[in-house]
């Protein structure tokens, strides 16, 4: 897969080159590609913002340094992403379906954002990492890549993302390793028990019990056994 990013600030995404993204790069599963917008200016100052029309605080970035920036980048099958407080909230299904795309393009604003002229003509979806305000767009972006290529094949185990909070609708159990007793606190004996339907059966129980206590509506989404189902009123039993 590959990712191209509209910046201002290709040097905040360091934090790319290290581990599993790192590695996903050098086997060329993912390629990250950051381009300068700034170098796409016709300023002799490589100015690329300017006064918003009507008035207001801050500056805006100029549509024509973006469309030029975008274009060293397009291509026919490139989906482009706005990373925007007023996008649809990044969730893992979402994080599924872009993992599917061959090219994205990501697109970070920054100052007061960016005319919305060429929003229009070269962006296909906007999206948002929650409800809050960020200086630009650069950490969406980072985030959006991490999350997106280890859905990536190769880059991680099948068995490692089957399992993991969100993958199948709802919250992952606790994990442990060794040392067995730590601070007067064994392992639960089922993990080690080597019986593998017991530990089935208690990791699905205590999916269900972390999702029903930290993210309870998760649960409205997911079809339960009558088995389960009784578990979840215990537990609302427990709290009432």
């Amino acid at each position: 897969m590959k990712f191209d990013v509209l910046t201002l600030f290709p040097e905040m995404f360091e934090p790319l080159k290290q581990s599993i993204i790192k590695r996903a790069s050098e086997k060329e599963l993912i390629n990250i590609n950051l381009i300068n917008i700034r170098d796409f200016s016709q300023d002799k100052h490589n100015k690329v913002d300017d006064t918003p029309y009507g008035g207001g605080a801050g500056m805006l970035i100029r549509p024509d340094v973006v469309d030029r920036a975008y274009n060293s980048v397009k291509s026919e099958n490139a989906k482009v992403i706005y990373l925007s407080p007023q996008g649809k909230k990044l969730n893992q299904k979402k994080v599924k379906e872009l993992s599917m795309e061959d090219h994205l393009i990501l697109l970070c604003g920054h100052y007061e954002g960016i005319d919305q002229r060429v929003i229009d003509k070269i962006v296909d979806d906007e999206i948002s990492i929650g409800d809050y305000v960020l200086t630009g767009g650069e950490i969406p972006a980072m985030v959006l890549i991490d999350s997106v290529s280890r859905y990536v094949e190769g880059v991680l185990s099948k068995d490692s993302i089957s399992e993991e909070s969100f993958s199948n609708g709802i919250l992952e159990y606790p994990q442990y390793t060794r040392p067995e007793i730590f601070d007067n606190v064994r392992v639960p004996e089922v993990l080690i028990s080597g019986h593998h339907k017991n530990i089935n059966k208690w990791r699905r129980q205590k999916s269900l019990e972390n999702t029903f206590y930290k993210r309870p509506e998760l649960l409205e989404n997911i079809a339960l056994t009558d088995e389960e189902k009784g578990y979840i009123e215990n537990l609302k039993k427990e709290v009432q």
